[in-house]
C-alpha cells in the first residue's frame, strides 16, 4: 500500500508532467478549479488547486474532502502512484470504477484530452 509521503510525490511528479505538456494536455492542464484527491485507502484527502498548468496541494485531511471541489479525484494510493508512473491506463481505470472523476460538464469535456 502506497504511504502518505508517495501519494503526495505522485502528485508532485504529476504537477510536473501537466506544467511540461503541450497541445491537448496542456490546455486542459491550463483550467483553473480547486481540486480534490481521495485517497480511499489511506483514508485521506488533498486539497488544493489545479491552475497555470500546475497542480499545488494547499493541504491534507482525514477522510473524505469536507468541501467540495470543482475537480474531484478519488482512488487509492497504489492506484495513483501507478497512474503517475504509466502503469495504469486512466481511461480503463476510470471506466472500470477503479478512479473515480468527478467535474462540471464543461471541464470534463475539457479533461477528456487526459485521458
Amino acid at each position: 500500500m502506497a504511504t502518505m509521503a508517495e501519494c503526495r510525490s505522485a502528485l508532485r511528479r504529476l504537477s510536473d508532467n501537466l506544467a511540461t505538456a503541450d497541445g491537448d494536455v496542456r490546455s486542459a492542464a491550463a483550467l483553473d478549479r480547486s481540486l480534490s484527491c481521495h485517497i480511499k485507502d489511506l483514508g485521506i484527502t488533498f486539497t488544493g488547486r489545479l491552475a497555470d498548468g500546475r497542480i499545488t496541494v494547499r493541504d491534507t485531511v482525514e477522510g473524505p474532502p469536507r468541501e467540495k471541489a470543482e475537480i474531484r479525484l478519488a482512488m487509492t494510493g497504489d492506484d495513483l502512484v501507478s497512474l503517475v508512473d504509466g502503469d495504469l491506463n486512466f481511461a480503463k481505470a476510470w471506466a472500470s470504477g477503479r478512479v473515480r472523476l468527478e467535474a462540471g460538464f464543461r471541464d470534463l469535456l475539457k479533461l477528456r484530452s487526459l485521458l
